[in-house]
C-alpha cells in the first residue's frame, strides 16, 4: 500500500534529477521521471527509505506534440563527459 496519493500538479520538476519530486517524511524526495510516467508507471519511490507514493496524472499529458503514444517515442542518446 502506498504512503499517499499525490497529484502530479502537487509535485515539483527537479532539473538536476530530471524527475518530478515530492517531499518524503524521511527528509529525502519521492522521485519519478517523465520516461516512467510515459511508460505508465505511477509509483514514485524514495531512494532513502521504503516508502512510495501513487502519482495521479493524465497519461495523455505525456504524449508528444504529434499525438503519438509514448511507446513510439525514440530515445535520444545522452553524452556523458
Amino acid at each position: 500500500m502506498s504512503y499517499d496519493d499525490v497529484e502530479i500538479e502537487d509535485m515539483e520538476w527537479n532539473e538536476e534529477l530530471q524527475a518530478f519530486t515530492y517531499p518524503c517524511p524521511c527528509g529525502d524526495l519521492f522521485q519519478i521521471t517523465k520516461e516512467e510516467l510515459c511508460a505508465g508507471e505511477e509509483i514514485a519511490r524514495c531512494p532513502s527509505c521504503s516508502l512510495y507514493i501513487t502519482v495521479i496524472y493524465n497519461p495523455g499529458d505525456f504524449a508528444d506534440s504529434k499525438g503519438r503514444e509514448p511507446s513510439t517515442w525514440q530515445r535520444q542518446p545522452i553524452t556523458v563527459a
